[in-house]
């Protein structure tokens, strides 16, 4: 998310550099090895210039005290409001993620996030385990089932994009008919994310957000008339007495809490799933060594989180007047936090194009502060039970080839496909 200012002090020859390297992130090239664009931000400094009058944050420290600072918000209704050019903020799918929780600010976000507590705290999970554990082994026979029939199968597919949805609508009580659909909409309402979303993508947004409104409305309909012992039933009776006055405020957190924890935790628990599977597998001594040391298996997947984040930018608003890394910034500037860059700071992880299991390093990939990710300690359980069950089945599971990507996108990664073979 941007805001466009005045760049006359930014040298032009910075400008076609940065603008270089971006379209080189959107090539095939940069979606397959995003490092020397990470590489080549950092080196202009810790804070970059963008040609649209943002700044991109690409150290480790800078990037930490944005997401962790008070003089930080995230861009806001209010923000929005206050752009020269508000167009770009009026689109439906735009509008419809600026109401959920990681596009709110405090009091607001305070109230929700307390209410919500810890919702995937160790009791939680281990009382999810039995239920994911299940859902793995039922994926992986169907990878089996595919590499047995073909030699090789699709990991996204077959495994990858079903584990997280499977997952969810098993906390939220989604019967598993409707997953695909919510796929289906996910993928497309993302496109409102992008820094630089066409036209065409923001009218795919706009058709994913009237059927992600459709869908969710219904549900919540459904399970208002009919109670059950499940998360979202508890959701309805907290917010209803929250807002026992005001039905329609009690109806939007709702909305907003059900749709947005549905769909963020998709795309990337999808890609940390792939990527780690990807990690595991590629060397075979590294996978046996991973199966003689499955207390490691939660180092991989910290060092697949650090090495190749599943979201490359997110973007957080100044307060107020402030100085980040020595830069003068105004009120209302636009700062996009990028997370490879930082990970790969060679300051906070020595070496770090080296994919390096027991590196006991640092990432910020699932936030930090007031906005770090609710779903982080789920799409971890989900990856630690899908990279045990997998190294201990297909002792000789490899990747057939490099993954696919979608090249539209510059902010949510998105590994389309992953073909393996035994």
């Amino acid at each position: 998310m941007t805001a466009v200012g005045d760049i006359s002090g930014t040298a032009i020859s910075d400008r076609r550099a940065v603008v270089s390297l971006l379209r080189h992130l959107r090539s095939p090239e940069g979606q397959a090895d995003p490092l020397p664009v990470w590489e080549g931000l950092r080196s202009m400094g810790d804070v970059v210039r963008a040609p649209w009058g943002a700044y991109f944050v690409t150290s480790f420290e800078a990037c930490s005290q944005v997401l962790r600072s008070r003089n930080w918000l995230v861009p806001d209704f209010a923000w929005q409001e206050r752009q020269p050019d508000p167009r770009r903020w009026q689109e439906l799918a735009t509008q419809e993620l600026t109401g959920t929780l990681s596009r709110i600010n405090a009091p607001s976000h305070t109230c929700q996030r307390r209410a919500l507590g810890n919702p995937f705290d160790r009791s939680t999970l281990e009382g999810l385990r039995p239920a994911i554990a299940r859902v793995v082994t039922g994926l992986l026979d169907d990878l089996e089932e595919r590499l047995k029939a073909d030699g090789e199968a699709d990991f996204v597919q077959t495994v990858a994009e079903l584990l997280p949805v499977r997952t969810v609508g098993e906390w939220l009580g989604i019967p598993q008919e409707h997953h695909a659909h919510i796929l289906d909409f996910a993928h497309r309402q993302a496109y409102a994310q992008e820094l630089f979303p066409s036209k065409e993508q923001l009218a795919q947004a706009g058709q994913a957000t009237l059927e992600m409104r459709a869908f969710f409305g219904e549900l919540i309909s459904e399970r208002r008339a009919h109670p059950g012992n499940d998360v979202l039933t508890g959701w309805i009776h907290h917010w209803d007495a929250h807002f026992a006055d005001d039905p329609e405020a009690a109806a939007r957190v709702i909305y907003h809490l059900t749709m947005f924890i549905t769909i963020a935790s998709l795309e990337t628990s999808a890609v940390l799933l792939t990527n780690a599977v990807r990690f595991a597998t590629a060397e075979p001594a590294r996978a046996e060594w991973l199966r003689a040391h499955p207390e490691h298996i939660d180092d991989l997947i910290e060092e697949t989180l650090r090495y190749d984040p599943p979201v490359w930018l997110n973007s957080h608003i100044a307060a107020d007047d402030t100085v980040l890394a020595g830069t003068p910034l105004a009120k209302d500037t636009t700062v996009h936090i990028l997370y490879g860059a930082a990970a790969h700071d060679p300051r906070r992880n020595p070496d770090p194009h080296v994919f390096d299991i027991l590196r006991d390093g640092g990432h910020i990939t699932f936030g930090s502060g007031p906005h770090y990710c609710l779903g982080a300690p789920l799409a971890r359980f989900e990856a630690r039970e899908a990279i045990a069950q997998i190294l201990e089945r297909f002792p000789t599971l490899r990747p057939a080839g490099p993954p696919s990507y979608d090249n539209s996108r510059l902010v949510f990664r998105r590994i389309t496909s992953l073909k393996v073979t035994v």
